[in-house]
């Protein structure tokens, strides 16, 4: 065994087992839910359920991935390229309701609105009434599984549901300590009332509906099995008697043949799901359903400490939270995001929407579509660093659609070539500005999540997927070198019609256009020449990028948001839009001190209370910004019961994040702000990425420890840390190679070869890292 001594630094090689599994990953309540937001969610990517726990009634509210309004269109308007120039124009001269005036009329997508995705139905399971004792209701992160227990007339009962993601059903079995004393009426129902059907077959009840009278389709089939008793058809309903047990296996699909098409069968979907698993027994489904849930959702764990208040129920944790004696809470939440992703985002179903998969209103807020100048990529901010890459390929596949219709209106919008999406997608992949100019025309949604694959590839240097994934870097950058202008006072190029989101209104040149354009740029360009390929078009990026606009500190000392340096600093919007060059992206880092400061000025202004989702991203930004505790102080704020605090959003009961209402990208948020305080590695050196070990470790957790955290560069990290300070790191390596480490101040570079974990250890006196 080879050692090495640094002056804070000890270096060992070492071979380690496996990670161990964690347990008490438990949300727990002593009563039903009886709102949607106290109901526990379970999901495969292609089926969510939301389960209430009730006893004499039990709610099982179902989602189908592809249940939405309207049906496969066109957004674009053609023609809209002719306004383009006078837009342009109207802007330059600061005549900016013109402009907005104009774009309404002239420029915006034609249908103004996008759809919205749909609830699917209900599972009702009801009982007879008896009074209850030893109530409990329980979501395991672990196995995936919601369970409700109670006793009654002696009898203790046990409920259990699951979502397969190898069998694509929801499983719910009922069982009890005393043969022959299971009992339930079974239905199905949907809230699409006008054109939904129910009808009982042979042990299944079988729900044909539509959402529209001309739209999508579905048809959902629950299959149901007993051990003894009697089993008596209804013309709605199934109702079961003196079993042992029963079991319900529940399916749903649509005729949505793709973005493209309907025309499907949802009866055969349905029933050939259904008879897939027709020859497993209750065991076998429940082991398939855990070694794939398993194989995600342990390769991480994390440990903050536990203590008493761990094994409260949730909504009690929550209000607690505050009094500083929960820290196990924040790690629930943690794993909860990951919990959420795996639920919702999986290979061949649609990508986590605004609600994951969960949705249960004919009306949900936004439409539970994809709004994508933030949120559709905040969902999946947590995907890379904590190692759940399968589950960023359902937005991967989107992404190829979204550049197929993309085309279009980049043509009609902009008579370019490439592709083009503003702030919102939906099923049928609308690219074009909708609802208002003032808002709506934000340019960017492209090539932000074009750099998800980019980013993708960092973690795994996964080169064929990066040449699969070429054509969708290569045309989203091929828009942008047609679309940047020059602006007349600076001669910089400059983006625009657009907007700073959701405020500001229409203008040209905001920053985080800048930003976002300049690392779509500089990533295309290198993918080029991993590739091989293009080099034409790489020389042309590289050409551009210095004449983009630049980041600017303002006379508040701030980063400006716009061209003008107009910044009201008493502003506490929820969007912190110009510092997306802080985090997700790596525009402006810690090496560029000035513009570094502004960026935390603004970030000041901004404030600390928000709406959910902003405060997941204030978590990652004051993470990045290596304040450990101001990170800690604003996941303090998200954690806490909504309502609580004015102007302060918080959690749900069941931990859904709040606006409100729910939106579950501050789920995510909070979980990758969560790994950003643990581990960095967004800054380039030399050929890889600087490993900033505990960069923004707060004080509320002096000990702790985190297994299985990936760094760009494809090296996987454990860390082991007590009195504010490293005990231990672990950095396994996809390749060999160096890799760079940094702690405190310190940086050293260290010889890797693939597969080989190297363990740094630090001594006693090492510094803590505030």
């Amino acid at each position: 065994m080879s050692r090495l001594v640094f002056s804070t630094l000890l270096l060992t090689v070492l071979t380690l087992g496996a990670h161990a599994s964690d347990e008490g990953w438990i949300l727990r309540y002593d009563k039903p839910a009886k709102k949607w937001e106290e109901a526990l969610p379970v999901g495969n990517g292609h089926l969510g359920a939301m389960v209430f726990g009730g006893v004499s009634s039990e709610r099982i509210q179902f989602n189908e991935h592809t249940v939405w309004t309207g049906q496969p269109r066109s957004y674009a308007r053609p023609g809209a390229v002719k306004f383009l120039p006078e837009l342009r124009r109207l802007l330059f001269a600061g005549k900016q309701r013109d402009a907005e005036n104009l774009a309404m009329k002239e420029f915006m997508g034609d249908p103004l609105r996008q759809t919205a995705y749909q609830p699917c139905g209900d599972l009702i399971i009801e009982s007879p009434a008896a009074e209850t004792t030893g109530y409990e209701r329980r979501l395991d992160l672990d196995s995936a599984t919601a369970t409700t227990t109670w006793s009654a007339g002696g009898v203790t009962y046990h409920r259990e549901t699951f979502a397969s993601h190898p069998a694509n059903l929801i499983v719910t079995r009922i069982r009890a300590d005393r043969p022959g004393k299971v009992g339930a009426r079974i239905r199905l129902t949907s809230p699409h009332k006008d054109h939904a059907l129910v009808l009982a077959q042979p042990a299944t009840l079988v729900l044909n509906g539509r959402v529209q009278a001309d739209g999508v389709a579905f048809q959902a089939r629950a299959a149901i099995t007993r051990s003894g008793g009697t089993l008596t058809e209804k013309p709605d309903a199934i109702e079961i008697s003196g079993a042992d047990f029963i079991e319900i296996r529940l399916t749903a699909a649509t005729n949505v043949e793709s973005w493209k098409q309907l025309g499907a069968d949802p009866d055969q979907r349905a029933t050939s799901t259904l008879a897939r698993s027709a020859g497993k027994n209750h065991d076998t489904l429940r082991h398939e359903h855990l070694a794939d849930h398993h194989k995600l959702f342990r390769r991480v764990s994390l440990d903050l400490g536990r203590t008493p208040s761990a094994d409260l129920p949730t909504d009690r944790r929550i209000a607690d939270f505050r009094n500083g004696k929960d820290p196990q809470l924040a790690a629930l939440l943690f794993q909860y995001g990951r919990y959420l992703l795996i639920g919702s985002s999986r290979d061949g179903g649609q990508p986590a929407n605004l609600q994951g998969i969960w949705n249960d209103s004919l009306k949900p807020a936004w439409d539970s579509k994809y709004t994508c100048n933030i949120n559709t990529q905040m969902n999946y901010w947590p995907a890379e660093v904590t190692r759940l890459p399968e589950c960023h390929q359902a937005l991967f596949q989107c992404l190829a659609e979204l550049r197929e219709s993309g085309t279009i209106t980049a043509r009609e919008h902009y008579g370019a070539r490439g592709w083009a999406l503003h702030h919102n997608f939906d099923l049928w992949r609308g690219t074009a500005p909708i609802n208002h100019a003032n808002h709506g025309i934000w340019i960017t949604g492209a090539p932000w999540l074009s750099l998800h694959l980019w980013e993708h590839y960092l973690f795994t240097g996964d080169e064929a997927f990066l040449r699969k994934s070429w054509p969708i870097l290569r045309d989203c950058a091929l828009f942008f070198t047609e679309y940047l202008v020059e602006d007349p006072e600076t001669k910089a190029l400059v983006s625009g019609p657009s907007n700073s989101p959701e405020q500001g209104g229409l203008v040209m040149g905001p920053t985080m256009d800048h930003q976002i354009i300049r690392e779509l740029f500089r990533a295309t360009s290198e993918a080029a020449g991993i590739l091989g390929t293009d080099p034409e078009l790489a020389g042309k990026l590289d050409g551009l990028i210095p004449r983009i606009a630049p980041n600017r500190i303002g006379k508040h000392g701030q980063l400006q948001e716009w061209m003008q340096d107009k910044d009201d600093p008493k502003n506490q919007h929820r969007h912190v839009s110009h510092l997306w060059g802080v985090y997700p992206g790596a525009d402006i880092t810690w090496r560029q001190p000035d513009l570094f400061k502004a960026a935390r000025q603004s970030l000041i202004h901004r404030g600390d209370a928000a709406t959910g989702w902003s405060m997941g991203w204030k978590t990652n930004l004051w993470a990045r910004f290596l304040d450990g505790d101001h990170a800690y102080l604003i996941l303090s704020n998200l954690l806490q019961p909504v309502g609580r605090t004015k102007g302060m959003a918080g959690l749900y009961p069941n931990l859904f994040d709040a606006h409100p209402p729910f939106q579950i990208d501050g789920n995510f948020g909070a979980t990758s702000g969560i790994a950003e305080m643990l581990l960095q590695s967004h800054i380039r050196e030399n050929q890889g990425f600087l490993i900033h070990l505990l960069p923004a470790l707060p004080s509320a957790w002096p000990s702790g420890s985190v297994k299985g955290l990936r760094a760009r560069g494809g090296v996987t990290v454990d860390l082991l840390w007590g009195h504010s300070k490293p005990t231990r790191a672990t950095l396994t390596p996809d390749r060999s190679g160096t890799l760079v480490v940094r702690y405190g101040s310190e940086t050293r570079t260290l010889k890797a070869t693939a597969g080989k974990p190297i363990v740094v250890e630090f001594p006693a006196t090492a510094p803590i890292n505030r």
